[in-house]
């Protein structure tokens, strides 16, 4: 990183990985984004789109993008950003290990717990930092990709100033020394992942249910018991800490609106990326997620009934379909 243009790659562009890498790109950052035909064919066509609830959209023209389906790309990365599913962060560690020079920093901008450790015994001579993306982003199609909800990006502190290089107009990078607490945050908002993909609904519209509140909140209980069992600092990710936001979900409508207002900044068409995945027919990291608090609970002969039960509710609409439910499905 001694240069003025580090070469950054995006490892996994999907859609986090697509708006993060066309941000930094759009900024005038040396990006590639490694991905899959699936996608990336739609962004040779009509190249990027993104947009943002609060701001215009951002075009970049398909001529202007480094796409690459081959991980060779990662031999000259200064920093690698990997954003892929949870369950395939094992098979980038051996890309990067395979290519990417030693000197190269890897941030893993991915949804559960665990990803930078596993990338950490892969890549044991590589400068590996864990992050936390708070926001949501819709794919769209045809190279759309839309930001939904609000918040900054949170890498570990370390050497270098990483989160400056990173941060542009749009998007913002800061550093934790307590990244582990903010992942748990963030963790816990994420598990809301599932009860919103099988509500079929529309995320905004799901806060505004008091009903699914309370399934949200009762869930984020049952989870914060098991984390504090197994002494896990949790830091919130929003402007209410962790501890409060099962009572404020469970606050009557008209109160909830008031007192969450912050909470409510999202677009009226956000999903959560699980819903996508089950629409799509993809597998989702729901075992990153409801798992993880089944699989610790189980550690400290914890019940999980609320994880059990949506985590089961989830498996189901993988292999089956999704058929909406109702927050009473899942109570026993």
């Amino acid at each position: 990183m001694g240069n003025s243009q580090p070469h950054i790659v995006i490892a996994g562009a999907g859609a986090i990985g697509c708006y993060v890498g066309g941000l930094l790109d759009h900024a005038g950052h040396h990006v590639s984004f490694l991905g899959r035909p699936r996608i990336l064919d739609e962004v040779r066509v009509a190249g990027l789109r993104l947009s943002d609830y609060g701001r215009g959209e951002v075009w970049r023209a398909p001529g202007r993008l480094d796409l690459r389906e081959d991980a060779e790309v990662l031999a000259t990365a200064d920093i690698v950003l990997v954003c892929v599913k949870s369950s395939a962060t094992a098979q980038m560690g051996d890309m990067i290990a395979a290519h990417a020079p030693d000197a190269a920093i890897v941030i893993s901008l991915q949804n559960g717990m665990g990803h930078a450790d596993t990338l950490r015994a892969q890549l044991p001579d590589h400068d590996i930092r864990a992050g936390v993306v708070p926001f949501n982003v819709v794919p769209l199609g045809e190279g759309r990709f839309h930001r939904a909800t609000s918040g900054d990006i949170v890498i570990a502190a370390g050497a270098g100033d990483v989160a400056g290089t990173i941060s542009v107009e749009g998007l913002r990078v800061t550093q934790s020394d307590a990244i582990e607490a903010v992942q748990w945050g963030k963790f816990l908002i994420n598990l809301n992942n599932a009860p919103n993909a099988l509500s079929g609904l529309k995320l905004q519209e799901q806060l505004l249910d008091r009903d699914w509140r309370r399934l949200m909140a009762d869930q984020m209980t049952e989870a914060l018991g098991v984390l504090r069992a197994h002494g896990c600092a949790v830091r919130s990710t929003t402007p209410v800490p962790a501890g409060l936001v099962p009572h404020i979900l469970r606050l009557p409508t008209p109160l909830f609106r008031r007192i969450a207002a912050r909470m409510l900044t999202i677009d009226p068409k956000a999903r959560t990326s699980m819903a996508y995945d089950l629409i799509g027919g993809r597998p989702t990291e729901i075992d990153a997620l409801q798992g993880a608090v089944i699989a610790m609970g189980q550690a400290k002969s914890i019940p999980t009934p609320l994880c059990s039960a949506i985590h089961a509710a989830v498996k189901r609409a993988e292999h089956s379909g999704l058929v909406p439910q109702t927050p009473d499905s899942f109570r026993r």
